[in-house]
């Protein structure tokens, strides 16, 4: 009886022992380590727009700007969440006044960072934050209906890669960033001319204390060519922080 009394003892105390261990294992950093929301907060970028060659533009071509997103103001949204107002603006030079442009919505619900754009709801973080970790991060969007344009959206495996590693950006330097793969797929053969092919990339970087910092999107379809040349669809673009506060 007592040698009973012992092992139920022991075994008490390893399951005690293994749950706090547990607990250890999953201790992350808040969302809001990454994604910090708050009124007054900005972040401004180098925003890099590809526009694909067509009868008017004889190449493929990039054309910059710089952009600003503001944190205005806090709304309800429809759950009754807490949700904050990122106001865009934008301007050709860094002589041009800034101008007004698009609003966002970002939600930090505890759990996942959800960002609201061209009202598309993106899963853009998610606990726990760990190298590995992967979700749904377009289960929002309508990528299955005959009538979406976005099935490129559909069923993308977002993971995180690279936490707590600096990343330079020009000449800023940030101690403390994950990154988080959205994309990576081809379909098709992109270096033959004669086929339809698909590029579809996307990959984000977060840094401690700031938000994100580097966006790099890129969907294009090349289609079959009707003539000597095929042409492609789509866009890319690329959002490269230079000035936040």
């Amino acid at each position: 009886m007592k040698k009973n009394i012992l092992l139920a003892g022991f075994a008490a105390v390893m399951v005690i022992f293994s749950a706090c261990k547990k607990m250890d294992e999953f201790k992350t950093d808040a969302i809001s380590d990454f994604a910090p929301l708050e009124v007054g907060k900005y972040i401004t970028y180098q925003l890099d727009s590809l526009v694909f060659a067509d009868n008017l533009i004889p190449n493929d071509t990039v054309i910059s700007y710089q952009v600003k997103h503001l944190v205005q103001d806090t709304t309800t949204d429809n759950l009754g969440r807490k949700a904050f107002i990122i106001r865009r603006y934008i301007r050709k030079t860094p002589t041009d006044e800034w101008v007004t442009d698009n609003t966002f919505t970002a939600i930090n619900t505890g759990t996942s960072y959800e960002f609201i754009e061209n009202n598309f709801r993106f899963i853009k973080l998610k606990l726990p934050i760990t190298n590995g970790y992967t979700w749904k991060g377009n289960s929002y969007i309508d990528t299955y209906s005959s009538s979406s344009d976005y099935k490129y959206y559909d069923d993308w495996d977002y993971t995180y890669d690279s936490l707590y590693t600096p990343l330079t950006l020009g000449n800023i330097t940030v101690d403390s960033t994950l990154k988080v793969g959205e994309t990576d797929q081809v379909l098709g053969n992109t270096n033959d001319p004669s086929v339809y092919s698909v590029i579809d990339f996307s990959v984000s970087n977060y840094a401690k204390g700031i938000g994100l910092v580097y966006h790099r999107f890129l969907h294009q379809e090349y289609q079959n060519p009707t003539g000597t040349y095929g042409y492609k669809v789509g866009y890319g673009i690329t959002l490269t922080m230079i000035d936040h506060n």
